[in-house]
């Protein structure tokens, strides 16, 4: 990795990087819906 062009870039990029690990390791709520990870990011993202 090259570096971050700024502080707000790196900010985003390293809270993506914690989110997915959160859902990952199962720490975020689904609503007793079984997704998996992927579709539990997407569906939060949209």
């Amino acid at each position: 990795m090259l570096g971050f062009k700024s502080f707000r870039c790196a900010r985003i990029i390293l809270g993506g990087i914690e989110f997915m690990h959160m859902i990952v390791k199962g720490q975020m709520k689904d609503g007793g819906i079984a997704l998996t990870a992927a579709q539990q990011f997407y569906s939060l993202a949209a």
